[in-house]
């Protein structure tokens, strides 16, 4: 029918959580928030390659903060360093949502559900775990919690399943 979406080269999947799924106490919000900003940052590439958008693309409309050893310290960052501009891969720009931009436009049902269910993967994980636990946590780790099979489906096609760490040999 002539749509377009991916290959428009402009076209983003934004998806919107409410801040209050975080937790009741802005407090509490934000300490997630920060640990979703920190998922962001600590696995950039995997997700880079999960959001079908170029490095350029991303610098464009969803651009990173920058990495940082603590949650909150990239959160620090994203609330002083922005200037209002939502085109960064998490806009905390809205009032009562958060906005994930990161991802390239799709007509695709399955890529459409699994990016989906990757987000409420993401939230879940930085709203049941701790600042600690997150960052000891691997790109590996974080996919053996995955049950849903749309995800799991795309994160093979994509090549970022991953049920265990490769051992590699080094012979001379």
């Amino acid at each position: 029918m002539g749509y377009r979406s991916h290959q428009a080269g402009t076209c983003g999947l934004h998806i919107h959580v409410s801040r209050a799924a975080f937790g009741e106490t802005s407090r509490t919000q934000d300490a997630a928030i920060a640990r979703v900003l920190y998922f962001f940052e600590k696995h950039w590439e995997e997700l880079l390659k999960f959001s079908r958008r170029t490095p350029r693309q991303l610098e464009h409309w969803a651009a990173r903060y920058g990495y940082k050893e603590h949650p909150k310290d990239i959160l620090d960052q994203a609330k002083k360093g922005t200037n209002g501009s939502r085109y960064t891969c998490v806009n905390l720009t809205n009032e009562d949502t958060i906005e994930f931009r990161i991802f390239r436009g799709t007509l695709k049902y399955n890529t459409l559900i699994a990016t989906l269910q990757m987000v409420n993967r993401i939230c879940d994980v930085a709203i049941c775990m701790s600042d600690d636990e997150l960052r000891a946590m691997s790109w590996s780790e974080f996919v053996s919690g995955v049950t849903e099979p749309e995800l799991i489906q795309y994160l093979k096609e994509r090549r970022l399943y991953l049920n265990e760490p490769v051992a590699v040999s080094e012979e001379v």
